[in-house]
């Protein structure tokens, strides 16, 4: 694909347009072992090697990075007072325009993924596709079995009119589960174990679709995710 190299770089993330003006005037780009200075020069992002700062750049259409969500950080891509994932991102990540596919909340941690993928993030985050997503739920009370058939069965939200779908419960210990929904919406966890009489005090997503959270990851630390992992997601 031929594209100018100004909306090549700037897509990756290297910069502004104004920024890669200047990086192009004082000699930080390269195309094909030449320095480039020309903002509207045109390049075979499958052909030329072009690197910035001697490194190469690379051309994808699309980022998908998988993110260990730490607490006290909201899924959305700006907030006045709080802080959001995307400033955990560093360079170049953090000038790629990610957003957060679906929301965690502020109190949450886990499986978040952020993507310029707007198709992706839908298919994701529909509950038509079915995309399960799987929570380690810490409880302050034992889980009963009225509660776990009640979570399993669906529960039916007067406010909204909307009846969960059926959950997945697997029980690791008395206060301890494993619960898998294919929705997301607000507090939906939290709501669901309320309404049974029951209480969330931990909660941590560790997969989406047949993707797990990789284990290596830290709270806080991110990583891309490959296109045979994304096709695991859909599996």
């Amino acid at each position: 694909m031929k594209i100018r190299i100004d909306r090549f770089l700037c897509h990756m993330g290297i910069g502004s347009r104004s920024e890669i003006k200047k990086f192009l005037k004082t000699c930080r780009v390269k195309v094909n072992g030449k320095l480039l200075k020309s903002s509207n020069t045109q390049v075979d992002t499958e052909k030329d090697e072009i690197l910035f700062d001697d490194e190469i750049v690379i051309y994808k259409e699309f980022t998908y990075l998988m993110l260990n969500k730490p607490k006290d950080y909201i899924s959305a891509t700006f907030d006045v007072k709080l802080p959001t994932v995307l400033d955990l991102l560093e360079f170049p990540y953090s000038n790629m325009e990610l957003f957060p596919v679906g929301r965690l909340d502020i109190d949450t941690t886990g499986f978040l993924i952020l993507t310029n993928d707007g198709k992706f993030s839908y298919n994701v985050t529909n509950p038509k596709k079915k995309v399960n997503k799987k929570y380690f739920v810490t409880l302050r009370d034992e889980l009963t079995k009225e509660q776990k058939e009640k979570i399993e069965n669906g529960i039916y939200f007067e406010k909204e009119d909307f009846t969960t779908e059926n959950a997945k419960v697997e029980e690791l210990s008395k206060k301890e589960i494993y619960l898998t929904i294919s929705e997301g919406k607000f507090h939906q966890v939290k709501r669901m174990f309320e309404y049974v009489g029951n209480e969330v005090l931990e909660l941590k997503r560790v997969s989406i679709g047949n993707l797990d959270l990789d284990e290596e990851l830290e709270l806080g630390d991110y990583r891309e995710i490959t296109n045979n992992e994304i096709e695991e997601i859909f599996r």
